[in-house]
């Protein structure tokens, strides 16, 4: 086919006159094409999650971070939409150097400063950049020492150390609110992303417990749990859910909101971060020897499960891992490890 065939009838609209020579489109045609370009973007910037933004949002701090620790060492700032090979190579030394971040993250890092420069600011970031960026990541990837950084398999939490925290828990709203998260993210295995998103609604009273709605995050489905009452009232999750609930008079939107410094309830969501502070923070404040995260309470959940005989599906259906998830399996392997431990009664 001749290039001559592929130009439409309306030859005012666009001109052609090589196979592989860009369009060429009259002022009206590009108004309506930048209209539909502003809408795409408005309409993806809608659907997309709002960790995906946060994240977003916190590349490009980083990114300005960057720029203005460069500018103290050459006495010249640069705008932050200054974006050259070297500079993208220099944000990846210092992620490692200064800021003592994880290769997978920093690889996080350079799509997060890309995509904002695009989407945010018009800007197309040479492909020669983010290749010499990624170059200079292989080596960083390669040393298990970065590796480890801010990774590893989070400490399970276990039953024992929750009760230590809710001894500890602080007085207040504060403690009530801290309480029922941290227990409430056992109950139903969840991420601190889950924790952050449940509303009120999704939490129903039943006669055996708690039947929770948990929703979508991270493009992962959602599901529905079921926490049936605690043996032990300090960390019962339905009876801490309750408490809180009731303090605060909550009906609808947020199940965890935030509690400012004077004991003031805020409006506006808990974000997955704050999620994982909370639970970090209430475990040092008790004690407790290993440093919990927000991962440690889902770990938690699988193995104290496992331990007390529960069948593997029905822990999945709990966590919504997939079958053959191998995170789920490591951590039934770990709750596995001393039931008939092959070293225990072989007579040492």
């Amino acid at each position: 086919m001749h290039g001559s065939e592929l130009v439409p009838a309306n030859e005012s609209l666009l001109t052609q006159t090589t196979v592989g020579t860009p369009a060429v489109y009259d002022a009206a045609t590009l108004a309506v094409l930048a209209a539909m370009e502003k809408a795409a973007e408005e309409h993806l910037d809608q659907i997309r999650p709002e960790n995906t933004k946060r994240g977003y949002a916190n590349d490009w701090a980083l990114w300005q971070e960057f720029h203005a620790w460069l500018a103290k060492r050459t006495g010249q700032p640069l705008p932050p939409t200054a974006v050259t090979r070297g500079l993208f190579v220099g944000f990846v030394v210092w992620l490692d150097t200064v800021k003592v971040a994880a290769p997978s993250s920093i690889d996080r890092r350079i799509t997060g400063v890309t995509v904002t420069l695009r989407r945010q600011h018009g800007i197309e970031v040479p492909k020669a950049a983010t290749l010499a960026a990624r170059e200079a990541l292989k080596p960083l990837k390669l040393d298990p020492a970065r590796q480890a950084r801010g990774r590893g398999q989070a400490p399970a939490a276990t039953p024992e150390q929750l009760r230590q925290m809710s001894a500890a828990a602080a007085d207040g709203l504060a403690g009530l609110r801290d309480r029922a998260l941290w227990l409430i993210a056992f109950g139903i295995a969840g991420r601190s992303a889950e924790v952050a998103a449940l509303n009120t609604e999704g939490i129903v009273l039943e006669s055996k417990g708690l039947r929770v709605t948990v929703p979508s995050v991270k493009g992962l489905p959602g599901r529905k749990v079921t926490i049936a009452y605690g043996t032990n009232p300090d960390t019962c999750p339905v009876r801490a859910w309750l408490t809180w609930k009731t303090a605060v008079n909550l009906t609808e939107g947020p199940a965890f909101l935030p509690i400012d410094q004077w004991g003031n309830l805020g409006t506006r969501r808990l974000a997955p971060e704050a999620c994982r502070k909370i639970i970090a923070r209430n475990a040092a404040r008790a004690g407790v020897e290993v440093r919990l995260t927000g991962h440690s309470m889902r770990a938690g959940f699988i193995t104290a499960s496992r331990a007390a005989g529960k069948r593997e599906e029905k822990i999945r259906e709990q966590s919504g891992h997939a079958e053959n998830s191998p995170v789920f399996w490591r951590y039934i392997r770990d709750a596995d490890a001393w039931a008939d431990a092959a070293s225990e009664g072989i007579g040492l």
